[in-house]
C-alpha cells in the first residue's frame, strides 16, 4: 500500500526560499523515501502553534505518517523577555518560569490536534539558533533548551518519536541563516524523517528519540 508522509510546522520544513534555489526538505525527502512513498508540504514559512490547525485541515485523506516542527516562531515572538531588566537570576528564571508554562499548554494543546488524526507521528525539537554575536547565540539557546523540555516531555507522555534537530543540525553550514536550515541542513532533517518513517516506524504509544 502506498504511504504518504506529511510535514505540518513551519520554515524548519518550509525552508525552499532559503536554499538559493537548491533542494529543500520536501525534494530531499522525496528523494530518500523508499519506492512508494511520497510526501507532502502542509508546513509554512513563519507559522505558529496555532497555524497547524489550519494546515490539519487540509491533511490529505491518504496521509500515513505526519512529522510536525512548530515552536521557534512562538519562540522568537517572546524573545523579548530576554533582554527584559532583573533584579536577580531568581527573578529573572521566574520570567522564564512564565513563559515557559504558556509555551507548554500551547504545545501540549497543538499536539493533541494532530494526534487526533490517529496516525504515526514525530515532533521535532527547536534546533540551536546561529546567531553571530557568540553571546546572543549562548543566551538565545540557553533559553531555548527551557522550551525544548516541553517537546521532549510531550514527546514522552504521548508516546511519540521525538527528532532532536539540536543534535541532527550541529554546524553553522546547517544553517541558511541565524535560524533557517541550508539546503545541507534540510538533507540532514529529511535524512531524520526517513529514519522515522522507514522501514520500521515505532509502534504507537512507544517513544523514541531520533538524532540522525
Amino acid at each position: 500500500m502506498a504511504k504518504k508522509v506529511v510535514l505540518l510546522g513551519d520554515s524548519v520544513f518550509d525552508n525552499g526560499a532559503y536554499v538559493a534555489g537548491g533542494a529543500d526538505v520536501l525534494q530531499h525527502l522525496v528523494r530518500r523515501l523508499p519506492a512508494g512513498w511520497s510526501a507532502s508540504l502542509l508546513a509554512a514559512d513563519g507559522s505558529l502553534m496555532e497555524d497547524v490547525r489550519l494546515q490539519l485541515q487540509r491533511l490529505p485523506t491518504d496521509a500515513t505518517h505526519l512529522v510536525a516542527s512548530v515552536g521557534g516562531n512562538d519562540a522568537l515572538r517572546v524573545s523579548e523577555v530576554l533582554n527584559a531588566p532583573s533584579r536577580s537570576v531568581g527573578d529573572a528564571l521566574l520570567r522564564l518560569a512564565a513563559v515557559r508554562e504558556q509555551f507548554c499548554s500551547s504545545y501540549f494543546d497543538i499536539l493533541d490536534a494532530v494526534l487526533a488524526a490517529k496516525l504515526p507521528t514525530a515532533i521535532c525539537t527547536i534546533y540551536d539558533v546561529r546567531y553571530a554575536d557568540p553571546d546572543q547565540r549562548r543566551v538565545a539557546v540557553t533559553a531555548l533548551s527551557i522550551l525544548n523540555d516541553c517537546i521532549t516531555r510531550a514527546a514522552a507522555e504521548r508516546g511519540v518519536a521525538l527528532i532532536d534537530l539540536r543534535v541532527i543540525c550541529d554546524e553553522d553550514s546547517d544553517f541558511a541563516n541565524a535560524i533557517e536550515p541550508s539546503e545541507k541542513g534540510g538533507g540532514k532533517i529529511a535524512s531524520a524523517i526517513v529514519s522515522f518513517v522507514a522501514p520500521n516506524p515505532s509502534p504507537g504509544g512507544r517513544g523514541e528519540l531520533i538524532v540522525r
